[in-house]
């Protein structure tokens, strides 16, 4: 068994899988000041409310973009499982080629969507991943990572634009059902989820013409569903991608170590 953890700015993904299934998956806050030992207390549960021992755990590999806790994941691998974990990174097989101008500049969590992406779908792919930040990230045909976009995510703008203008509340992220606000809540949702949704479809097109084909847009991250609910360019919505990705690049070097 592989135990995925996808370390986030905001929110850390724990995801355990059975060879290709995920059995379940858990999000929690990404609290630096947490110890190996509290990360460690919250797998274990995680693991009883799905049946499993940790001793089954063989395999850990783990995505992070928070070097602090990159560091707490790896002692509570240590301490609690006894296993080195796999990091993720630019310089392992990844089973595509990376031809951004410094490939140890691309998150983790980007090549793990990637990744993901195209071992799935083995196409042109565009991975829209709706976080912190909103990136995406694009995968030619021949399996060569060219780049992406990262922007401000749909929360980031929300909270920003609560922080910088005293008058405007913090609002529930959801679609109103008309664009023309009637009052400042619905004026916020509508300014921050249909200018969100419409620069991710009008820089989609964009992409799309750089790239000169037409690839499968896939959304991922938080706010995928959301999204994909009000969106028609994205085509499939994987709300465990990084976690895949995980899997995928882990068990990739664990059949190279055994060669």
């Amino acid at each position: 068994m592989i135990l995925a953890i996808d370390v986030g700015n905001t929110h850390t993904i724990f995801g355990l899988f059975d060879k290709k299934k995920l059995l379940g998956s858990w999000r929690v806050t990404s609290f630096v000041s947490r110890t190996e030992d509290e990360f460690g207390s919250l797998v274990k549960n995680f693991c009883h409310d799905t049946g499993v021992s940790i001793k089954k755990i063989n395999s850990i590999g783990i995505s992070s973009v928070v070097p602090n806790l990159t560091t707490t994941m790896v002692s509570m691998s240590k301490k609690i499982f006894n296993i080195e974990p796999l990091i993720i990174s630019s310089s392992l097989s990844l089973g595509i080629t990376i031809l951004y101008d410094d490939p140890t500049a691309v998150g983790a969590d980007r090549i793990c969507n990637a990744v993901a992406a195209f071992t799935k779908y083995n196409e042109a792919v565009v991975i829209v991943d709706f976080g912190t930040a909103t990136t995406f990230d694009v995968v030619n045909r021949k399996g060569e990572y060219i780049g992406g976009v990262i922007s401000p995510g749909v929360e980031t703008a929300a909270v920003e634009l609560h922080r910088r203008a005293s008058l405007l509340p913090r609002v529930d992220l959801k679609f109103p059902e008309t664009v023309i606000g009637t009052n400042t809540v619905h004026a916020m949702q509508s300014g921050i989820l249909f200018s969100a949704l419409d620069a991710m479809e009008t820089m989609i097109r964009r992409i799309s013409r750089e790239l000169d084909d037409y690839p499968i847009v896939i959304a991922t991250g938080g706010f995928s569903e959301t999204m994909a609910k009000h969106s028609k360019v994205i085509n499939k919505l994987e709300p465990n991608l990084v976690l895949d990705g995980i899997r995928i690049i882990t068990e990739r070097s664990l059949q190279r170590k055994k060669k």
